[in-house]
């Protein structure tokens, strides 16, 4: 598989993100954000989802997508790091152009997506052509926290030039929120089984405490 036409053979440049193109470096990366989004979807739906930017500087910053199988029809739920600026949110599809869920966005881009304080309904736009494109990204990479690093990025220290290089193939997104709107399987549809924890709690506290008897501690 030929590398990207933007890793030139530029000193300094290329070799320092070549790592995190190859395939097998996209590969495992892949595969790793696989199988973490189930684990984040499933918390969300737990109602932890308020927990997604408790520290943005090492987690990131987290939301939900609800997206639109292109063929399947089949609704998902990808999440993102994101970064706020003004009244809208950017993201990005760090994987390109043949990331599954930015293509579903593209053939349906009025969806949802939970933030912390919700279920918003949205409209997305690419603006990967953004005049400040860079700009935009510094701050999306820098909202994902360790994500960032594991592209062998660093948001906080890396120039424009070397920024805009390393990432050129990926997708800039804004997502522009219309209304905030609870609907069914979504963040928090789950969180009714914190009484049921709860409550087991409780019975097994209350078995053992007939157990010792009166008076004990």
């Amino acid at each position: 598989m030929a590398r990207p036409p933007h890793f030139e053979d530029r000193p300094g440049v290329a070799d320092r993100y070549r790592r995190v193109v190859e395939p097998g470096a996209l590969k495992a990366l892949r595969h790793v954000f696989h199988q973490m989004n189930r684990g984040m979807v499933l918390l969300w739906r737990l109602g932890l989802g308020g927990l997604a930017d408790v520290w943005p500087q090492g987690f990131g910053r987290l939301l939900v997508i609800e997206h639109t199988g292109r063929r399947s029809g089949s609704r998902y739920h990808t999440p993102v790091n994101y970064t706020i600026v003004g009244d809208d949110i950017y993201c990005v599809a760090a994987f390109g152009k043949h990331t599954d869920w930015y293509r579903n966005l593209l053939a349906t881009p009025n969806t949802a997506v939970w933030l912390p304080d919700g279920r918003w309904e949205v409209s997305v736009t690419d603006v990967s052509d953004d005049p400040h494109r860079t700009d935009l990204m510094r701050r999306v990479l820098i909202d994902s926290g360790f994500a960032a690093h594991l592209f062998g990025l660093h948001p906080h220290h890396i120039s424009d030039e070397n920024l805009a290089e390393a990432t050129a193939t990926y997708r800039l997104l804004r997502i522009q929120p219309l209304r905030r709107q609870a609907a069914p399987n979504g963040p928090g549809d789950l969180a009714w089984i914190w009484y049921l924890i709860g409550a087991a709690v409780a019975v097994q506290l209350l078995r053992r405490r007939s157990r010792l008897g009166p008076g004990t501690g």
